[in-house]
C-alpha cells in the first residue's frame, strides 16, 4: 500500500469549504506542526487508518505553520488538535495524542453503521 488513499486530504483555507465543509462524508482534521512530538506521534498512525474508513470517512491534515488562518478559525490552542466535521459543523473535537483505536471509536460514531 505505497500509494496514499484517495480520502487523504491537505485543505488549505481557499480549498477548506469544498473539501471539508461541502463533504458528504464525515472528515476527521487533525492540525499538526513538524515541531511537534505529539503530532509526529499520531500523524503516522492517521494515514495508516485513512485507506481503511475509504468511501466512509475523509482524513484531513491541516498544518498550523502553513495554514495559521484555519487555525485560527477552529480557534487551535494547542496541537494536535483534532476535529470530527460532519454536514458542515463540528460533531466533535479534542486536543491531544489519542491511540488510533481511540480516534477510530470517536470518528466511528458518526459514521454511521457499514450497511447505511
Amino acid at each position: 500500500m505505497s500509494g496514499r488513499a484517495s480520502n487523504v486530504l491537505h485543505p488549505s483555507l481557499e480549498t477548506f469549504e469544498a473539501e471539508v465543509m461541502a463533504s458528504g462524508l464525515p472528515t476527521l482534521v487533525d492540525f499538526w506542526a513538524p515541531w511537534c512530538p505529539p503530532c509526529q506521534m499520531l500523524k503516522p498512525e492517521l494515514e495508516r487508518l485513512a485507506p481503511e474508513l475509504e468511501g466512509r470517512a475523509n482524513v484531513a491534515f491541516v498544518n498550523v505553520d502553513e495554514h495559521p488562518g484555519l487555525a485560527e478559525a477552529f480557534r487551535v490552542s494547542g496541537i494536535p488538535a483534532l476535529f470530527v466535521l460532519k454536514g458542515g459543523r463540528v460533531v466533535d473535537a479534542w486536543t491531544g495524542y489519542q491511540s488510533r483505536k481511540s480516534v477510530l471509536g470517536r470518528l466511528q460514531a458518526h459514521m454511521g453503521s457499514a450497511g447505511a
